[in-house]
């Protein structure tokens, strides 16, 4: 059965390296290895909040599924240069979701130039589906962003954005996947 799930996915993930699409969240969703724990979150899908199980992979398991960037950036805290993200201008409409387990984080209708050189939103879709925890990496204090539910870095929170929240939640575009509306 695993080795099959592997089959499927490799060969997702193929056809859609080759029409340059990344691959589907609920492909990517189906091959991840569950905990067993469940957590609540918000799905954009159903419009309001759903149980799903936690996702835990080992570091090969990571490698065999994320390109080597994305595996530094959400395995290993990296973050990607400034101005070099595929999210940083982009102006459609949808959902921003994660590319280690596919869940959804952050809506086209909250985000906005920051002028950082990073896709920044003043909000997650809901605070359940994101953690944060001190970092005191790089000589800095600063507050990182994880997915609530596979544990992936995507990115840093800052108090100086706009209204109505005050946060800039600056995120690396290789932690995120894209679902237009």
């Amino acid at each position: 059965m695993r080795s099959r799930a592997l089959t499927l996915m490799v060969s997702l993930f193929l056809s859609a390296s080759v029409s340059g699409f990344h691959l589907s969240p609920p492909a990517l969703a189906a091959t991840s290895e569950a905990t067993g724990q469940k957590i609540k979150v918000y799905s954009e899908e159903q419009k309001g909040m759903v149980m799903v199980s936690r996702v835990d992979k080992t570091e090969a398991e990571w490698k065999a599924v994320l390109t080597p960037e994305q595996f530094r950036i959400i395995r290993q805290k990296g973050t990607e240069p400034a101005g070099s993200g595929a999210f940083l201008k982009s102006h459609a409409s949808g959902i921003y979701r994660c590319v280690g387990c596919g869940q959804d984080l952050f809506s086209s209708t909250a985000k906005y130039d920051s002028g950082t050189g990073w896709p920044s939103y003043w909000q997650p879709i809901a605070l359940a589906n994101i953690k944060t925890a001190p970092d005191n990496s790089q000589g800095q204090t600063r507050t990182e962003v994880i997915c609530s539910r596979c544990g992936a870095h995507l990115g840093h929170v800052f108090p100086d954005g706009p209204k109505p929240t005050g946060k800039r939640f600056c995120i690396n575009s290789l932690a995120l996947t894209f679902m237009k509306k």
